[in-house]
């Protein structure tokens, strides 16, 4: 029962807002604890009902300072499985102890070390919420049945070669129809495409690149410009 209401505390707050996904670009000047923490508190002033944080050490020094939920996730690059969100369930147990309220884990249908029945349930077992980052409706499916509590879009466009440029929208409204808490996440890098997210069906959008990666942010109106000077000769 307590959980219960823990949950339903969250994921209204959730629909209330947007999370701030605060990841900078691997190995970039933003990457320190330090300095995603400000971020993430820079997101909570400006508004962001909760947050997606990536490893232990960030997580950590992200609780410090913030009070909005928190998503935690950690990324591995594995030599035997393509997956990387949240792949071990001893990644599971280190982000419930580091203070994560969300713990999101790779939901789509590739191979893993450790099964999705058995990460939902480690995560349940550390009184948080379980998030699914799935690609396709039937992964979506699939995981609400095993007790995914948020089903996100997470990995829509990213398990094959081909990387779409809009997110995607037909998979936000097709899960939208069905019993579940929808978090579109994923290539929504503007307020007009976060605001169709919702008009969309969801629940939640996630946004990353177009708040905390200045690297990508740059390049966007490098390109720009650089065009519009080519347009101008």
């Amino acid at each position: 029962m307590e959980f219960y209401f823990m949950k339903e505390n969250i994921l209204s707050q959730l629909r209330r807002g947007f999370v701030s996904s605060c990841q900078p670009v691997d190995g970039s000047p933003m990457d320190t604890p330090e300095i995603i923490a400000a971020m993430a508190k820079a997101s909570e002033d400006g508004g962001a009902a909760g947050l997606r944080i990536e490893g232990i050490a960030n997580l950590k020094a992200v609780v410090k300072v913030v009070s909005i939920p928190i998503i935690g996730i950690v990324k591995r690059d594995l030599t035997d499985f393509p997956i990387r969100i949240t792949p071990y369930l001893t990644d599971v147990v280190d982000l419930a102890k580091a203070g994560a309220s969300i713990i999101a884990f790779d939901g789509t249908d590739r191979a893993r070390p450790d099964n999705i029945k058995n990460i939902i349930d480690t995560i349940h077992h550390h009184g948080c919420i379980a998030m699914a980052d799935c690609s396709t409706v039937e992964e979506a499916l699939a995981c609400s049945e095993l007790g995914a509590d948020i089903i996100g879009t997470t990995l829509s466009g990213y398990c094959g070669e081909y990387t779409p440029i809009e997110p995607d929208f037909e998979f936000v409204e097709t899960i939208s129809k069905m019993d579940m808490f929808v978090m579109a996440e994923g290539r929504y890098n503007s307020p007009i495409l976060a605001e169709k997210a919702i008009l969309s069906g969801a629940d939640c959008v996630t946004i990353g690149s177009a708040i905390t990666r200045i690297e990508h942010i740059c390049d966007w109106f490098n390109r720009s410009v650089n065009n519009a000077r080519l347009l101008k000769v």
